[in-house]
C-alpha cells in the first residue's frame, strides 16, 4: 500500500517540492490511511473486497481523499498566518451565512453525536463516512465561495475560524479510526 500511495502521489505530483524523506513518510501516511479507511468506512456486518488502486483514489470516499482535504485546509491556514491573519477568541457576529456555511456548522455540531451513535454500535463506519460527508461539504464550500480573498474582512475571519473547526473535526475523526492526516500533501 506504501508503494502504491508513493506511485500514485508521485503521478499526480503531491510530492513535488518535498524532500526525500517527507515523501516517504507522506506515502507511509497516505498508503496506511488508504487501508485503514477502506476497511473501516464498510459496515463490519457487510461483505467487501478489497482493492488497493481504488482505495488510494484521491477522489471519491477514500482516505486519501480526506487526508487531502485536511493537506488543503491547513495550506489555507498557513497561507493566512503568512498574511499576518489573527482568528479573534470571538469571531464577529452579525455576519450573513450562506447555506454552505450553515450546513457546514451542522456538520461540525453533529459531530459528538456522531462518535456517541458509532460507540453504541460498535460501528466504526459511523465516523468513516461522516468524515468524507464533511469533507466532501467543505471541499464544495472551498470550490464554491472564496476564504482568502474574500473581501469583507468578517466573513473571511469567519471562514478562516470554520476551515479551522473543520480541520480540528477531520483529525478527531480520523485519529479515532487511527488514521494520521498529514498537514502537507
Amino acid at each position: 500500500m506504501i508503494a502504491t500511495a508513493k506511485e500514485t502521489s508521485q503521478e499526480l505530483g503531491k510530492l513535488d517540492g518535498l524532500t526525500p524523506e517527507e515523501a516517504e513518510n507522506i506515502a507511509r501516511v497516505v498508503g496506511l490511511g488508504a487501508l485503514k479507511y477502506f476497511i473501516l468506512k464498510v459496515d463490519a456486518r457487510k461483505n467487501m473486497t478489497f482493492n488497493p488502486k481504488e482505495s488510494i483514489d484521491f477522489n471519491g470516499n477514500t482516505g486519501p481523499f480526506i487526508q487531502y482535504t485536511y493537506a488543503r485546509i491547513q495550506s489555507v491556514l498557513r497561507k493566512a498566518a503568512e498574511a499576518g491573519i489573527v482568528i479573534p477568541e470571538e469571531i464577529p457576529t452579525g455576519i450573513e451565512l450562506n447555506e454552505k456555511e450553515e450546513g457546514l456548522i451542522q456538520m461540525v455540531a453533529e459531530f459528538t453525536a456522531v462518535v456517541k451513535q458509532a460507540g453504541e454500535d460498535y460501528s466504526p463506519s459511523v465516523i468513516a463516512n461522516y468524515t468524507y460527508e464533511l469533507v466532501k461539504e467543505y471541499n464544495q464550500f472551498y470550490h464554491d465561495y472564496s476564504i482568502l480573498r474574500e473581501e469583507n474582512e468578517a466573513v473571511k475571519i469567519f471562514r478562516i475560524a470554520l476551515s479551522v473547526n473543520v480541520a480540528k473535526v477531520v483529525c478527531l475523526g480520523m485519529g479515532l479510526l487511527g488514521i494520521e492526516v498529514p498537514s502537507r500533501m
